[in-house]
């Protein structure tokens, strides 16, 4: 799948299982509260917080699709075409970053 054939998969599903798209602020505060599962699942795995009862059987992978499902609401919602957003989001970090990770102590 590419992003722009998700973008109109997200867009089919809202206009016919969804009904309509929440409005931009609502869908803002539902992608912050998936990105908060998302957090708290990765401290859990990879940090070091123990599983609670309650995040035993989450999926990293489902997690992470509730954020890019929203994101892509998101995106639809304002008119961003993401695979263009995508590649000049490429360019900028090319250009500006050229050198800087190769020339950064910290990770060597």
């Amino acid at each position: 799948m590419t992003i722009q054939q998700a973008q109109q998969d997200v867009d089919q599903w809202i206009k016919t299982v969804g009904v309509r798209y929440f409005n931009e602020l609502t869908n803002l505060g539902i992608l912050m509260e998936e990105v908060g599962e998302l957090s708290r699942l990765m401290v859990r795995k990879y940090g070091e917080q123990s599983f609670k009862e309650s995040d035993k059987g989450k999926d990293l992978g489902d997690e992470m699709a509730d954020v890019l499902f929203v994101l892509i609401c998101l995106a639809n919602q304002t008119g961003v075409d993401l695979t263009a957003a995508l590649e000049q989001n490429f360019q900028k970090k090319n250009l500006r970053d050229a050198t800087r990770h190769l020339n950064n102590e910290k990770l060597q």
